[in-house]
């Protein structure tokens, strides 16, 4: 869910955006001046066309950025080989994980690169992919039919995805421990989730008319149609205060923070902000946010470049060079 495009015959639409119960798909898109746009388009029940745009993924301590000749860049720390991307191409989304990097390439395959301690970077085998998300260790790709596969550590259950169906978008969240979660946006509206529920952040049983998800530390947000927002797990810190929120069309969670942003590329955020990742609050003209544990945020501007905010450490905010294709 986020900003949408057609790119090479294909259907993108990302993690942060919205798709509404019609399959009517609410955003921006690069040659549409408007601030909200409608695009009705014939998806089915799986969504087999539809992808997650994610131009750019702030990891833990590093960053990933998507070149718009398929190529990628990377910054921060590169221990585990986390940031050695320079020979990936092909590629249509980035996901960055706790010490781990993920490529989506066009025909469907994924790239993996970093720490592959407990299986996360397992990715060579999988094929039909059309999203990705990256949890802590683990992995997740959301294949044409709906279906998900997952890779990874899976201590709480957070690879437990085998059963799930219907599915159009998903996310993966992080824990203060070792394990994980992993979530999913069916059809129809509803989130489906699975891993470690040590604050309930898995506690979306309930919720309809979801057009986005994201999972932070120890919670879960998710976008309605109507451009409110829920939530779900911890509140500690306001990290999850979202409920007053309105006009948002964007979404993203972090560490103890979250992040929304609305259709004329304003932005709110709540949450802590002990290393200034907040910051991102005052930005305009944005269309695409994301947020990563060790507290540092990434923006995509609508002219295709790219801000940062938060944690500096290790260089992972040196993204002012970086020129990403808006989704």
């Amino acid at each position: 869910m986020k900003d949408f495009f057609v790119q090479k015959d294909s259907l993108l639409f990302s993690n942060s955006m919205g798709m509404n119960s019609d399959f009517s798909v609410r955003g921006f898109s690069g040659g549409i001046s408007e601030a909200t746009a409608t695009l009705t388009v014939t998806v089915s029940a799986a969504a087999a066309t539809a992808t997650q745009c994610s131009p750019i993924s702030a990891g833990t301590y590093h960053s990933l950025g998507l070149k718009s000749d398929g190529t990628c860049v990377a910054t921060g720390l590169t221990t585990d080989g986390r940031c050695n991307v320079s020979g990936w191409i092909g590629i249509i989304a980035v996901s960055a994980g706790n010490a781990h990097s993920l490529g989506l390439k066009s025909d469907g395959t994924v790239v993996a690169t970093g720490r592959n301690t407990d299986g996360q970077c397992n990715v060579s085998g999988w094929t039909d992919i059309i999203a990705i998300a990256s949890g802590k260790y683990h992995s997740i790709g959301l294949k044409s039919d709906g279906t998900v596969v997952a890779t990874g550590l899976n201590n709480a259950g957070q690879l437990n995805v085998s059963g799930w169906t219907d599915i159009v978008a998903i996310a993966g969240g992080q824990t203060a421990s070792a394990g994980g979660t992993s979530l999913g946006l069916k059809s129809d509206g509803t989130v489906v989730a699975t891993g470690l529920n040590s604050s309930g952040q898995l506690n979306v049983s309930g919720w309809t008319d979801i057009v986005a998800i994201a999972g932070g530390l120890e919670f879960t947000i998710g976008l309605k149609s109507d451009g409110t927002c829920v939530a779900a797990g911890s509140n500690a810190n306001n990290r999850s205060a979202v409920s007053e929120w309105t006009g948002i069309v964007g979404i993203s969670a972090g560490g103890q923070y979250s992040y929304g942003w609305k259709s004329d590329g304003t932005v709110v955020a709540t949450g802590v902000n002990n290393d200034s990742q907040l910051g991102g609050a005052s930005w305009t003209d944005i269309e695409y946010i994301s947020t990563a544990v060790d507290n540092h945020i990434l923006g995509l501007k609508s002219d295709g470049t790219v801000v940062g905010a938060g944690n500096t450490g290790s260089g992972r905010l040196d993204v002012s060079p970086w020129s990403v294709p808006v989704c």
